[in-house]
C-alpha cells in the first residue's frame, strides 16, 4: 500500500471542503431524481392516466428501495470513520462486505415487492382500473432493485473517500440511457408491445443496469482501489459486519418510516381522485428533486462529521455540522424563492391538463413552507448517524412522520376536504417537528464538557 493511503487525512476547515464534496454529491443525487423526473414528464405528457399508474406503482417501490438503501448506509459511515482513524486500508473490505450485503438485500427486496405489490394495489381502496394499471409498473420496478442497490454501494464508498465525481459521471451517464429509452418506448411507436408507464418502467430497469456497469468500471479505473483491497476477498470480521448492519438497521428503519408516510400521502391522493393523484405525483416529484440538494449536503456533512468523529475531534464534529446547517438554510431559502415565483411554469412543464396544472401550481406554492425544515432534518439526521448515534434519528422520524404526519394528512386531506393542500400542511408540521428534535439532540450530544 502506498504511504499516502496510510496517512491520516486531515480535516480542513471552512466551507470549501464541504462544498467541494457536496457539489458532485448533490449532482449525483439530482441524477437519481432526474430519472424519476424524466419518467414523470414523459409519461405525464403522454397521458395523465398513465402518470397516475406510474405514481402509484412507484409509491410502494420507493418504500422498499429507500429502506434497502438505508440498510447500506453503514458502508459510508464506516468508511468515513476508518479514514479519519488512519485505517484507510480497511475500507476495501468494507466495500466488499457491503456489496455482498447489497446483493442479498436486492434479491429479497425484489421478490417481496413483485410478490406482494399487486395484491397490495388491489386491497387499499383504489379504483380497480388504477390498481390494474399500477401493478405491472410496480413489478417492473421490482426487477431494477438489485442493480441500483449494488451500484449505490459503490457510489457511497467513493463518496466517503472524497471521490464523488466518478459517481456523478456514472449517474448522469445512466440518465442519458434512461432519457433515450423513455422517448423511444413511452409513446408506443417503438415496435415493441409496450407504451406509457410500463414502457417507462423498462427504461428505468435498463438504465439501472447501465449505472451498475458504469460505477464498477470507474472503481476499477481508480488506481488506489486495488491497493485499498476493493478487489481482494474481505477477511472474515464478524465485529465489523455486525457494526455495518447495526448502522444500517437504524437508518433503514428511519427511511422506511419516512417513505411509508409519503407513500400513504399518495394513497390519500388516490382516494381523492384522478386529478388529485396526478397533481400530487408532480408535487412529490418536484419536492423529491429539491430534496436531493440538502440530501447531498447531508451526505457531505456526514462524511466530514464521520472523519472528525473517527479522529476523536469533538470540536471538528461541531464545526462540520454547523457548516452543513448554514449551507442547508441558505440553499433551501433560494430554492423557495425559485419555486414560489416559478410554480405555474413548473406545473405546465409536467402536464397539459388544465385542472392538474391549476391544482399543482397552488400546491407547489404552499410546499415552499416545508423545504427549509425538510433540508435541516436530513442534515441533522446524517450528522447524528455519522457519530454512530443511530436510533434517536429513527425514533424522531417515527414520531414526526408516522405518529404526526400520517394522521394529519388523512384529517386535513380527506376528512376536512382540503385535498392535496391538506397533505402538504401535514408535511409542513411534521418536517418542522423533525428538524427541531434532531438538532436539539445534536446540540445536547455535542455540548462541550465543562
Amino acid at each position: 500500500m502506498s504511504p499516502g493511503l496510510a496517512r491520516r487525512i486531515p480535516q480542513k476547515t471552512g466551507y470549501a471542503p464541504l462544498l467541494k464534496l457536496a457539489g458532485p454529491v448533490v449532482l449525483s443525487r439530482l441524477g437519481i431524481m432526474a430519472m424519476g423526473l424524466v419518467d414523470t414528464i414523459v409519461v405525464g405528457r403522454y397521458s395523465s392516466t398513465e402518470l397516475g399508474y406510474h405514481a402509484l406503482g412507484w409509491a410502494p417501490t420507493a418504500v422498499v428501495l429507500t429502506t434497502s438503501i438505508g440498510l447500506l448506509s453503514g458502508v459510508q459511515v464506516l468508511t468515513s470513520q476508518a479514514i479519519g482513524d488512519n485505517r484507510a486500508a480497511d475500507t476495501g473490505a468494507i466495500l466488499r462486505r457491503g456489496c455482498i450485503y447489497a446483493f442479498w438485500i436486492g434479491i429479497a427486496a425484489a421478490v417481496l415487492l413483485a410478490g406482494l405489490g399487486g395484491p397490495l394495489m388491489h386491497n387499499i381502496g383504489l379504483n380497480q382500473s388504477l390498481a390494474d394499471g399500477a401493478t405491472p409498473v410496480l413489478q417492473i420496478f421490482a426487477l431494477s432493485l438489485l442493480p441500483i442497490l449494488v451500484a449505490d454501494t459503490g457510489i457511497f464508498w467513493l463518496e466517503a473517500h472524497g471521490r464523488a465525481i466518478p459517481g456523478t459521471i456514472a449517474m448522469w451517464s445512466a440518465n442519458i440511457v434512461n432519457l433515450v429509452l423513455n422517448l423511444w418506448l413511452v409513446p408506443g411507436n417503438s415496435g415493441l408491445p409496450v407504451h406509457g408507464a410500463v414502457a417507462s418502467g423498462w427504461a428505468t430497469f435498463a438504465s439501472r443496469i447501465a449505472l451498475l456497469i458504469f460505477v464498477w468500471i470507474l472503481i476499477a479505473r481508480w488506481p488506489a482501489a486495488k491497493a485499498l483491497g476493493a478487489f481482494t476477498k474481505a477477511p472474515r470480521n464478524p465485529v465489523a459486519t455486525t457494526e455495518m448492519r447495526r448502522i444500517g438497521y437504524g437508518a433503514s428503519a428511519s427511511y422506511f418510516t419516512e417513505t411509508l408516510a409519503f407513500a400513504a400521502m399518495s394513497i390519500f391522493a388516490g382516494w381523492i381522485g384522478a386529478v388529485a393523484v396526478a397533481s400530487w405525483a408532480i408535487v412529490l416529484n418536484v419536492a423529491a428533486l429539491i430534496f436531493m440538494i440538502p440530501l447531498g449536503l447531508a451526505t457531505a456533512t456526514g462524511v466530514m462529521v464521520g472523519r472528525a468523529h473517527g479522529a476523536r475531534d469533538p470540536h471538528g464534529v461541531r464545526e462540520a455540522a454547523k457548516r452543513g446547517f448554514i449551507a442547508a438554510v441558505a440553499i433551501t431559502l433560494l430554492i423557495c424563492a425559485i419555486v414560489g415565483f416559478g410554480n405555474t411554469m413548473i406545473a405546465a412543464a409536467y402536464t397539459r391538463d388544465p385542472a392538474v396544472q391549476a391544482m399543482t401550481a397552488a400546491a407547489l406554492l404552499l410546499s415552499c413552507l416545508f423545504f427549509v425544515a425538510d433540508g435541516l432534518q436530513v442534515v441533522g439526521a446524517q450528522a447524528l448517524r455519522a457519530q454512530s448515534d443511530i436510533w434517536v434519528p429513527t425514533m424522531t422520524h417515527f414520531t414526526s412522520y408516522l405518529i404526526v404526519m400520517m394522521p394529519l394528512g388523512w384529517l386535513f386531506a380527506i376528512q376536512m376536504g382540503h385535498g392535496v393542500n391538506g397533505i402538504i400542511w401535514a408535511i409542513i408540521i411534521a418536517s418542522l417537528l423533525s428538524a427541531g428534535l434532531l438538532w436539539g439532540r445534536f446540540l445536547w450530544l455535542t455540548q462541550p464538557a465543562r
